[in-house]
């Protein structure tokens, strides 16, 4: 790109970012009005509770604003395209979504842009596309060729659903044609494109592999999202808990993320969960345990109490049997069986002071998975300890850039 485009991006990028929620709504509007069977692709609570349209305003703007040195944003790009993948994003559907986005900015903007600043956003959008169309076409080659792998969505069969906590259940899937799964790396996830009688539209939602690979199932761990406050019940973790039996039939895409464990790496390894950000972390905990046994590993979780907080059975046992893996457990309100029993390790939240006491390495490779102020609070600490940030890797269960825009001293 020319360094007048560049230029002219890079000055008016944060206009964008000032206007960011409401380009994102007008955006959807548009979107959804001149193509609503796009509604099938994208998660539809999200878009109500607003934060799928400031993420998408914000990676505008940071993409706008890094514009000439776009590897100070490849975690975000990378992570996008991995979700792009996984829901089926084509190549056809970029300038669909580039025509409604341009036509957002110009709308909320009016008189602040020109003729000559929308054809800079105009170019950048296109350059960007192409990028994001090359990184997807190696993402679906890779997944197709590999063995056991498909592309597009592939039924399984609910060969068994486990009760892991009052809130958390698991579903064990196997292929419904009998054949190869693909293999993946622990840390990444499913897409599951849910239609449920009685919704107009498909639900896609990304449910973390939470157990090792192995050649015969892939496991899930869901929580069910209960009505609070103003926030309605999960349509589809409901879906999944109360109508989906053993046998039943779900649909999934090949295994997709970049939040994964280096199994080549030797150093010290610190999981820190909160809540269901357990799920990919166990698949990390198992895969670690069984194949780099001498690997020392620290397990970290946080949860309301012990009603809620799957699998500690099991994690307690392997850290009991290995001498290298040390557990730590946090309940913000422990219950009086969780009291007697001796549960827990840390009563209230995880905090900088209780890390430093169980954490004494410094050479360890962090990884951390939770609600958004779990995680700011957690990385915050670790930054504040000198844990290099090239050390600390975290995933989120929303739109990764309203992390980012919400502190922007953390990042992947």
């Amino acid at each position: 790109m020319n360094s007048q485009t560049i230029e002219i991006v890079k000055s008016t990028a944060p206009v964008l970012k000032e206007h960011s929620k409401a380009i994102g709504k007008r955006f959807y509007q548009l979107l959804f009005a001149s193509h609503p069977e796009l509604y099938n692709l994208f998660n539809q609570t999200n878009q109500r509770r607003g934060i799928q349209q400031e993420a998408l305003a914000h990676s505008v703007y940071a993409s706008g604003e890094n514009l000439d040195h776009l590897e100070a944003i490849r975690p975000i790009i990378t992570r996008i395209a991995h979700k792009h993948r996984a829901i089926g994003i084509v190549p056809e559907q970029y300038p669909i979504v580039g025509e409604n986005l341009l036509q957002a900015v110009k709308e909320v903007l009016g008189d602040q842009v020109n003729d000559e600043i929308m054809g800079a956003w105009e170019e950048t959008y296109e350059y960007l596309a192409d990028v994001f169309i090359r990184i997807e076409k190696e993402l679906y080659e890779q997944a197709e060729s590999q063995p056991g792998g498909w592309r597009g969505f592939r039924e399984f069969v609910v060969d068994r659903k486990v009760k892991e906590s009052d809130v958390i259940t698991s579903f064990y899937l196997k292929p419904a044609d009998g054949k190869a799964i693909a293999s993946y790396q622990p840390g990444q996830y499913l897409t599951l494109r849910a239609r449920i009688p009685g919704e107009k539209y498909d639900h896609i939602r990304h449910y973390s592999l939470s157990d090792k690979p192995n050649d015969d199932y892939y496991r899930i761990s869901v929580k069910r999202e209960d009505a609070h406050d103003d926030i309605p019940a999960g349509i589809v973790s409901n879906y999944l808990h109360h109508q989906i039996a053993e046998g039943d039939h779900l649909s999934f895409s090949a295994p997709a993320g970049d939040f994964t464990v280096d199994l080549d790496n030797q150093d010290p390894l610190i999981l820190i969960s909160g809540g269901v950000g357990l799920t990919p972390l166990m698949s990390m905990f198992n895969t670690v345990a069984e194949q780099q046994p001498n690997r020392p590993m620290t397990f970290i979780h946080a949860a309301i109490n012990g009603k809620v907080h799957a699998m500690r059975e099991h994690v307690a046992q392997v850290s009991d049997q290995n001498p290298h893996i040390d557990s730590y457990v946090c309940y913000e309100q422990p219950t009086e069986k969780d009291r007697q029993e001796k549960r827990f390790d840390k009563e209230g939240f995880i905090d900088r002071p209780w890390l430093e006491s169980i954490l004494t390495q410094t050479d360890g490779v962090y990884y951390v998975c939770g609600p958004i102020p779990f995680m700011n609070v957690v990385i915050r600490a670790l930054k504040e300890m000198g844990i290099p940030q090239e050390r600390i890797h975290f995933e989120a269960f929303s739109p990764i850039s309203v992390l980012d825009a919400q502190k922007d001293e953390v990042h992947s």
